[in-house]
């Protein structure tokens, strides 16, 4: 059995303080979607615009080394950053700045639920109903500031590695 779309949304940090109706007319613009290990969801470099919703299982975020360093860099098979689960998202960066998808996005669980959110509903939505527009961008620029300190502290660490070598 699916959990309701309104239960997924309501632990999911981007719709932190949402009332009841606020929920609902979230859900309502929701594409649920079932995935299988190894589905691939959103390819780098794609121009799709959609937020992705974890509700159940999980998916791995894929970076290609291609646009780092030389030629053989190139090559270089491509490398997992990091493993979401329920409650998180994926495909916020795209939604924000409408660019290309920055990483694949590979299904790593059987039976994975995601909750699929067009942009342009997103957008008419937070335009319609600017108190919710208002939380949402809130909340998701909450998302990528912590996403973004954790990959400052990643590359800090990185460079002390390389500097004490």
């Amino acid at each position: 059995m699916q959990p309701s779309t309104v239960a997924i949304l309501s632990v999911t940090e981007i719709f932190h303080d949402f009332n009841q109706t606020q929920l609902e007319l979230v859900a309502s613009i929701c594409e649920p979607c079932l995935h299988q290990k190894g589905d691939i969801v959103l390819e780098e470099y794609d121009t799709t615009k959609a937020l992705y919703v974890i509700g159940r299982g999980s998916v791995e975020i894929i970076m290609s080394p291609g646009l780092v360093g030389d030629a053989a860099q190139r090559e270089t098979k491509a490398v997992t950053l990091t493993e979401l689960r329920q409650g998180q998202i994926t495909g916020e960066v795209a939604l924000v700045d409408e660019g290309t998808r920055s990483a694949t996005v590979r299904v790593s669980e059987d039976n994975t639920y995601l909750l699929k959110i067009p942009r342009e509903r997103l957008i008419l939505l937070c335009d319609s109903y600017p108190e919710l527009g208002y939380k949402l961008m809130k909340n998701l620029a909450a998302d990528l500031a912590f996403k973004i300190r954790n990959t400052d502290l990643t590359v800090r660490q990185l460079q002390l590695m390389l500097s004490q070598s």
